[in-house]
């Protein structure tokens, strides 16, 4: 008896330190569709416009060029704790691509990209990246970047 609690012991903690990976559901061209959007204004604009953009939800920004046209930020990292797992970390990181297509139209890809990062006392890491597909949340950063565009554009 003693034996058939203990080995249900441990199998119950080896499943429940198990954690599956999300699947992604959208195709790379359905993800494209809804992380892209064109802006009626020039590369130098539309960039400034998302570099603000992000910095105003939070994000630091890791790098930037206004010549290759990409900018990369992460948010701030959540730290916590899960039982059977350990310490996690969690964070998104962002990828912005602006290009002039014809003069004054550009048009901007952004990439958001959920990391979690576990970490047991005993020296175990894991994690996974996957890419945040719900569109409501492409179409609010577009629209603030279509406003920042907008006061730039009027204050020129």
């Amino acid at each position: 008896m003693k034996k058939n609690i203990c080995l249900m012991l441990v199998m119950l903690l080896a499943v429940a330190g198990c954690e599956t990976m999300p699947k992604q559901t959208k195709s790379a061209l359905e993800l494209q569709s809804i992380q892209s959007k064109e802006f009626e204004t020039s590369k130098k604009v539309a960039f400034a416009a998302v570099l603000s953009v992000l910095q105003d939800v939070g994000y630091t920004v890791l790098s930037a060029n206004l010549d290759t046209g990409l900018i990369t930020a992460k948010s701030p990292t959540k730290a916590g704790f899960q039982l059977f797992v350990g310490q996690t970390m969690e964070d998104i990181k962002a990828t912005a691509f602006i290009e002039e297509i014809v003069t004054n139209r550009a048009k901007v890809r952004i990439n958001l990209v959920s990391s979690k990062e576990t970490s047991s006392g005993h020296g175990m890491k894991g994690g996974y990246e996957m890419p945040i597909e719900t569109p409501e949340i492409y179409q609010d950063i577009f629209a603030k970047v279509q406003q920042g565009i907008f006061v730039r554009k009027n204050t020129q």
